[in-house]
């Protein structure tokens, strides 16, 4: 053989290679691969589940998901902040890799996101509710592999693009009422965050009945499918629906300790900055504050008694035990712990929350208290499908830890977390600009990073501002250790592991994965 022959055969014995290696598995056809049901909620604590030892929350039909798949207790998000951390659950990767770092700031457009890669698979897909895309119109979620898409990101300047908007406006007699508007006439002792709007042409109750629908369809297809279903609560404002605004009346909930301005002023300037925004609320009136567990708690029995009707209705389409049903949200609350309400912060309330993973007959009914992230779901998914795992993932397949798999799972030591906050940075207000070379107002890097380990929790701010927390003698988070000298070598040690995160968690660019070099 010659060696232009030799050449060209070496070539096309490669590129056969590399095609192999990019094709769909051929572990599973298109029929073969499960299902896909992706709940997600809003600014939900990993704390507020029955499941996850709350005695007084009412949440029946998540505690069944959660007792019969792998339910974890130390699952943390990206972001504390819905689009950053709603796309590393799309994307498998870090916020500073995916660089969507704030609300209502597009996506590169390069990126390619799990419905994608789950359509090329074979897979047929659709979205209901909340998706907090960037710009926030059917086009760009379909541009993002959605086939059918029906959105609703529930605040007031975006309610041209709501489906939900629309619906209700054909449906409910009240229509013209906003769905946050609260009733009138409230009676003494009662709730005053009882929504105006009946349940029934709630924007849960709509998601419900949308997600149900899009199952009927879906299942009734020849294709495996995606079925994104999102709930815009139990995020604020606290209105909540009748009967869910009655349903904790009589239940005390323990309220977080009240912070006084002393302590708030001895936080990082960052933190404090986050706290004392806009209208502050740390010392809002503790009955108020009362009614809002209340309905927050409300609005979560609402969303589960949705969740309840879904899975009944995965039951009725006979596709129940082939779909792969995932629980979850994209950040938590704090609820005043620490004088804050929201989030963008690194406490456990903001960072922590709930995720379920259910397959019959393949995952394990268990509880897990292993540290978990949310880029591990797309590898974890993909896995269970017999689709192979994105190039540029970052995430850690949880498969050999919760099913029968080959190979075996290594722990996490450490979880990571990262957020900007240019509202913060620019001193409270939300006129803010980035100008390369100087940043906004003069902060170069308002880049706050978060890295937690089973017993300790560092985190790292623009300008040298730091916290650090004993998880194991102080789990409310309450006494910041940064300044004594006595844990120096152990924020040294944090930032050692920060260092070997930012330096490692990116690998797809350092290497070529084949080289075609002709012979010589």
């Amino acid at each position: 053989m010659n060696t232009v022959s030799r050449r060209t055969c070496t070539l096309i014995a490669a590129s056969i290679a590399v095609i192999c290696l990019r094709a769909p598995s051929t572990s599973a056809t298109d029929h073969d691969r499960p299902n896909i049901l992706f709940i997600m909620t809003d600014q939900h604590r990993w704390d507020c589940l029955g499941a996850n030892g709350n005695a007084l929350i009412k949440t029946p039909n998540l505690d069944r998901l959660a007792a019969g798949g792998a339910n974890f207790t130390h699952f943390f998000v990206q972001a504390p902040v819905c689009v950053p951390s709603r796309a590393s659950f799309f994307t498998g990767r870090y916020p500073h890799s995916h660089r969507n770092r704030v609300n209502y700031t597009p996506l590169n457009r390069d990126e390619v996101l799990m419905q994608s890669r789950l359509r090329d698979a074979g897979y047929a897909t659709a979205s209901v509710g909340k998706l907090h895309y960037y710009p926030p119109t059917t086009l760009e979620a379909k541009r993002t592999g959605f086939d059918f898409v029906e959105l609703h990101d529930a605040v007031a300047p975006l309610d041209r693009f709501s489906d939900y908007v629309a619906w209700r406006k054909q449906h409910d007699p009240q229509a013209a009422l906003s769905y946050r508007a609260l009733a009138k006439n409230i009676p003494t002792g009662k709730n005053p965050f009882r929504q105006a709007i009946d349940q029934k042409y709630s924007e849960t109750t709509w998601v419900g009945q949308r997600t149900r629908h899009y199952l009927r369809e879906l299942a009734a297809g020849d294709k495996p499918f995606f079925l994104f279903s999102s709930f815009w609560k139990p995020h604020s404002p606290f209105e909540v629906p009748q009967p869910y605004d009655a349903l904790y009346d009589d239940i005390e909930i323990p309220l977080p300790a009240q912070m006084t301005m002393d302590q708030i002023m001895a936080l990082p300037t960052p933190l404090r900055t986050l706290i004392l925004r806009f209208r502050p609320s740390y010392d809002i009136d503790r009955e108020q504050l009362q009614w809002m567990y209340r309905s927050y708690y409300g609005a979560i029995s609402h969303i589960d008694h949705e969740v309840g009707l879904i899975l009944k209705e995965l039951e009725a389409t006979g596709v129940a035990d082939n779909t792969i049903v995932v629980f979850s949200s994209d950040h938590g609350d704090q609820l005043l712990e620490h004088g804050l309400m929201g989030k963008n912060c690194f406490f456990e309330a903001s960072v922590r929350v709930p995720f379920i993973i259910r397959f019959p007959g393949r995952v394990r009914a268990e509880q897990h208290a292993e540290l978990v992230e949310s880029v591990d779901l797309l590898p974890t998914l993909f896995e269970l499908a017999g689709i192979p795992e994105p190039y540029l993932n970052q995430g850690r397949s949880l498969v050999a830890l919760i099913a029968d798999a080959k190979g075996s799972y290594q722990p996490r030591e450490a979880v990571f977390s990262e957020n900007v906050i240019p509202e913060v940075i620019a001193g409270g207000k939300e006129s803010f600009e980035f100008i390369k070379g100087e940043g906004i107002r003069g902060t170069r890097h308002p880049d706050a990073k978060m890295v937690r380990t089973r017993c300790w929790k560092y985190v790292y701010y623009p300008d040298g501002f730091e916290e650090l927390y004993d998880l194991e003698t102080d789990a409310n988070e309450m006494t910041n250790l940064a300044s004594d000298l006595q844990h120096r070598d152990r924020i040294y040690e944090m930032k050692d592991r920060l260092l070997h995160w930012l330096t490692t968690a990116d690998e797809a660019d350092q290497i070529a994965p084949r080289w075609l070099r002709p012979e010589p």
